[in-house]
């Protein structure tokens, strides 16, 4: 039975966890959950995933949600994945630990933060919060300083390493809601951090074709929702003139 992954491809954690399986050549299925029309809260997917989030997997009778740990377990489980992804190093892996805890106190608070209060909550008829886009973006930007001086400062990747690790595609993925921001503000936060381009372009390369094709679901989001945007400016701009 070959292993299901459930996912949709608005989340970061889906996107790694399905570039991973195709980079790797993993057999899968992958099951679509539509965040957006709460199909994660169906008593069906509850039975798979409890805290009704997006990925989790079923591999025969084994059920794993947590984008993190399903990576983890991948590697270890599946026959032909690249060391470099989870070194059998206990002290790399360590470090690999040590990426992936502090993500998820730190950048994807930040960048999650900041999409959602601005773009996606607007879109989807939720009071947004300026103040909550404004501290979100503090915790990115501090983020993106730590990844810059810190974690990418003694090689092409996270840690030290030459070839990328399963916390380079989980971080990167993240990054890449950014895009859903508008190309300025887009470029506006990540710029400044040189190395943080570079490894995202480097980790892009790693895992061509597939990190191309699985982000397409964002890219076209993206697109819609900049075309909507600047529609909504230009009414404003000729509202603003005629008055």
């Amino acid at each position: 039975m070959a292993l299901k992954v459930f996912a949709d491809r608005m989340s970061q954690p889906s996107r790694a966890v399905l570039i991973f399986c195709k980079i790797n050549g993993i057999d899968f299925e992958e099951i679509r959950v539509d965040v957006l029309r709460n199909e994660q809260f169906s008593p069906e997917y509850k039975a798979i995933n409890p805290m009704s989030q997006v990925p989790a997997i079923v591999d025969g009778r084994f059920k794993l949600f947590e984008s993190h740990a399903i990576l983890i377990y991948l590697s270890c489980s599946f026959p032909g994945v690249s060391s470099h992804w989870y070194p059998g190093d206990v002290s790399k892996r360590a470090k690999i630990h040590s990426v992936l805890d502090w993500h998820h106190s730190n950048l994807r608070r930040g960048a999650a933060g900041v999409v959602f209060n601005t773009i996606l909550a607007p879109l989807n008829g939720i009071p947004s919060s300026p103040q909550a886009a404004k501290q979100a973006e503090k915790i990115l930007m501090k983020s993106l300083t730590k990844l810059e001086n810190f974690w990418l400062k003694d090689g092409r990747f996270l840690v030290g390493s030459s070839q990328p690790s399963i916390a380079d595609l989980s971080l990167v993925c993240e990054l890449m809601q950014l895009e859903l921001l508008s190309e300025e503000e887009c470029h506006r936060i990540l710029s400044p951090y040189k190395k943080v381009v570079e490894w995202i372009e480097d980790t892009k390369k790693a895992t061509a074709p597939h990190f191309d094709e699985v982000h397409e679901f964002l890219f076209k989001a993206q697109k819609r929702i900049r075309e909507q945007t600047a529609k909504e400016s230009s009414g404003k701009k000729e509202l603003k003139s005629k008055l």
